[in-house]
C-alpha cells in the first residue's frame, strides 16, 4: 500500500472552521505487520551475501594475489570501450564504489605500474584512468587463473543455475539501490 498515507486529512474539519486535532476524523493506519519467517529468511540471505563477499575477498587475495576491488578495476579497464581510459567518477559509478575508496585502490595499482591517470581528451584538466602496457600484460596473464577460479567456485551450478543466479542478483542490486528508510532519529555513529 505504498500510496497510502499514515493519516488521511481529507475528512479534517470542524464546526468552528479550524483544524483542531480533537475534531480530526482521520484514522491512523496500523504499522505493517512483521512476518518473523520472512524477517529471518531475509536476515539469513543478507548474512550469506556478507559472508560470500568476505570469502570472495579472502580467496581472491589468497589464490590470485589481488583484492576484489583491484580485480574489478583491472577487469573494467581491460574492456575495449575503456581502452583510452575512463574518468575516475565514471569508473566509481560503474563499479558501485565511492570515489574515496577507488582512489586508494588506484594509488596501489599505480604504484605497481598497472594503471595510470592521464589527461583526458578535450578537457586538459580532466583525468582518466587506464591500464598501462604492464597492466594489460598482467591482466591477460591473470585472466586464465580467474577463469579457473570461476570454474572451481561454481562447479556445483548448472548453466541454468548460473543464469538464474545472475538474474536474481541483478534484481536484488536494483532493489537495493532504491531502498530509502525514514530517518531513525538515532545519533550518528563515528564514520557514518
Amino acid at each position: 500500500m505504498a500510496g497510502l498515507r499514515r493519516t488521511s486529512s481529507h475528512h479534517r474539519h470542524s464546526s468552528r472552521g479550524n483544524d483542531d486535532a480533537s475534531h480530526d476524523l482521520s484514522t491512523e493506519l496500523p504499522p505493517p505487520a512483521r512476518n518473523a519467517g520472512t524477517d529471518q529468511l531475509n536476515n539469513r540471505m543478507f548474512f550469506r551475501l556478507f559472508q560470500l563477499g568476505n570469502e570472495l575477498q579472502r580467496q581472491a587475495v589468497q589464490q590470485l594475489g589481488i583484492t576484489t576491488v583491484q580485480w574489478a578495476v583491472l577487469g573494467a579497464l581491460s574492456q575495449e570501450r575503456f581502452s583510452s581510459g575512463i574518468p575516475l567518477g565514471n569508473l566509481g559509478d560503474y563499479l558501485v564504489v565511492t570515489r574515496q575508496n577507488l582512489d586508494g585502490v588506484l594509488k596501489r595499482l599505480e604504484r605497481d605500474g598497472l594503471v595510470q591517470r592521464v589527461t583526458g581528451d578535450g578537457d586538459k584538466r580532466s583525468r582518466v584512468v587506464q591500464l598501462t602496457p604492464r597492466g594489460r600484460t598482467y591482466w591477460k596473464e591473470t585472466l586464465e587463473r580467474i577463469y579457473q577460479f570461476y570454474d572451481q567456485a561454481t562447479c556445483h551450478f548448472s548453466f541454468d543455475d548460473r543464469v538464474a543466479l545472475v538474474h536474481y542478483l541483478n534484481a536484488l542490486q536494483k532493489d537495493l539501490a532504491t531502498v530509502e528508510l525514514p530517518k531513525s532519529g538515532l545519533p550518528k555513529r563515528n564514520g557514518g
